[in-house]
């Protein structure tokens, strides 16, 4: 029993949604513990003095390396015609 093709619905372009997320910056955490110390505590509390230079030495460290691009949709792209099939001809008109 041959197997059938896969037909998919009519689409207008194969594509992946955001496939190029970008990744979360580990400083945020801190910083957010940063001013949830100074909320509660007061900017000028001596008590935040221990979050705040854990929040400098994570913004003086080495960055993140960047990732490359997912090149996903390209691909789906090059291949969509494949996945179609053949299309229906226009009849020519006889005059």
């Amino acid at each position: 029993m041959p197997n059938k093709p896969i037909r998919l619905p009519p689409l207008k372009a194969l594509r992946v949604r955001n496939p190029n997320r970008p990744e979360e910056n580990p400083c945020v955490a801190v910083m957010s513990s940063v001013l949830t110390c100074w909320a509660s505590a007061g900017y000028t509390s001596t008590g935040c003095a221990a979050v705040e230079q854990a929040l400098r030495t994570c913004m003086d460290g080495p960055k993140m390396p960047t990732k490359p691009k997912s090149a996903i949709n390209y691909h789906l792209a090059r291949f969509q015609k494949r996945l179609e099939g053949p299309t229906r001809r226009e009849k020519p008109v006889k005059k």
